[in-house]
């Protein structure tokens, strides 16, 4: 048996040629994870700003983007909407509507960042079917009018992201409780 001594250029060539660069431990993460925090943060800048936008007269901030907003507009009218179980007054969109407990009769006590997590439902609005309470309007500290039922300024809440939810209710938040209003029974 005679053996040739033919070189091995494959194993000479990859032996001389230099491993391939490997990056420090946690480089090659950092890049990625730059990119997916800087797609987080503009996520989030447009959430914020969508959130905390301010309505224009007859306009509607939204909660999210691509979401129909909670806020009813102007000379809308409310309805009935039956939530688990409950007769619940909505706006135009089927968003529930609530009120707050300190608020009194003539002023909300609901301002600044309150305001933009629950935003008031702009006023004039109109009875639609099946809305027995009295419907009326107050001026805000801002300048703008307010829908009441019953006596009590009303609001919705950027936790609702579709008609037909109460996510807001009950909720201790923003100094006072959070109640969905009853069509019927009205807030006490």
């Amino acid at each position: 048996m005679t053996q040739q001594n033919t070189p091995r250029s494959d194993r000479v060539r990859s032996a001389a040629r230099p491993a391939p660069r490997r990056a420090a431990p946690g480089q090659r993460r950092h890049a990625w994870r730059t990119s997916w925090l800087a797609s987080a943060a503009v996520l989030a800048a447009a959430l914020t700003v969508a959130a905390c936008g301010s309505s224009s007269a007859g306009g509607a901030a939204s909660a999210t983007p691509g979401t129909v907003s909670g806020a009813a507009v102007s000379g809308s009218a409310l309805k009935t909407t039956t939530i688990s179980g409950a007769a619940v007054l909505t706006n135009a969109q089927g968003f529930t509507l609530y009120w707050f407990a300190p608020d009194t009769a003539t002023t909300s006590q609901c301002k600044g960042s309150c305001a933009q997590i629950w935003p008031p439902v702009k006023g004039p609005a109109t009875s639609g079917p099946g809305v027995p309470g009295m419907l009326s309007t107050i001026a805000r500290s801002d300048g703008t009018t307010q829908a009441t039922y019953d006596r009590h300024p009303l609001y919705t809440y950027v936790g609702d992201t579709r008609p037909g939810q109460a996510n807001g209710n009950n909720l201790n938040l923003n100094g006072g409780l959070w109640h969905e209003v009853t069509a019927g029974a009205g807030p006490s």
